[in-house]
């Protein structure tokens, strides 16, 4: 009788320590799911909203409100006023505060005309619209270019350009300097005197 009470109560420490080391390896198990479900939310968060990108600064859509043009081979001319909405697209997580800046309108590489953008801020993951008046002459261009040409083909063709610098302002803490850079081309039809075409990279 005393041999069996004995060996029952090994079977009984047996199994009691059989139960502890299955809770424990429950329990290893759950803080180890935990650590890896930590560990995707912190690669994630590190991925998408700690990663801080440059904003886009583009021209959206150029309202011709004057034109006026000459096409003499001796002295080619124009002047013309655009009433043009430009756009900060922002894909961050944090707001971006940027500073003032001119967008430069250029004709073959001579600027023609230039237009001032006052410093905003563009919030977090949204699309800043401004807009923005532009008068262009051609004074700087020298008399042997191909103005008359492109005039007399009732088409001209515009690049405008600049740099957006300013700062993304991350959850109060983090700020880091980023920059727009816009470079579009803009297609002006004198017949119709509107914009055929307006093309960013």
């Amino acid at each position: 009788m005393a041999e069996q009470n004995y060996q029952q109560k090994n079977i009984d420490m047996e199994s009691a320590a059989e139960l502890k080391r299955k809770k424990r390896m429950k329990l290893f198990a759950y803080a180890a799911a935990f650590v890896v479900f930590q560990t995707i939310v912190i690669l994630v968060f590190s991925l998408t909203v700690m990663r801080i990108k440059n904003p886009k600064f583009r021209v959206r859509s150029i309202t011709v409100e004057d034109i006026a043009y000459t096409s003499t081979p001796n002295s080619p001319s124009f002047n013309m006023k655009f009433n043009a909405e430009v756009a900060v697209k922002n894909t961050n997580f944090g707001h971006f505060k940027f500073d003032n800046t001119t967008i430069s309108f250029d004709y073959s590489g001579v600027q023609v005309g230039e237009a001032f953008v006052a410093k905003g801020r563009a919030k977090a993951r949204s699309t800043k619209k401004m807009n923005v008046t532009v008068d262009l002459n051609s004074n700087n261009i020298l008399a042997n270019s191909n103005l008359a040409s492109d005039i007399n083909s009732g088409f001209l063709t515009l690049t405008s350009h600049t740099k957006l610098s300013g700062k993304v302002h991350l959850m109060k803490l983090i700020k880091k300097k980023k920059s727009a850079q816009m470079n579009c081309t803009v297609t002006v039809n004198l017949a119709s005197r509107a914009i055929q075409d307006i093309k960013c990279q």
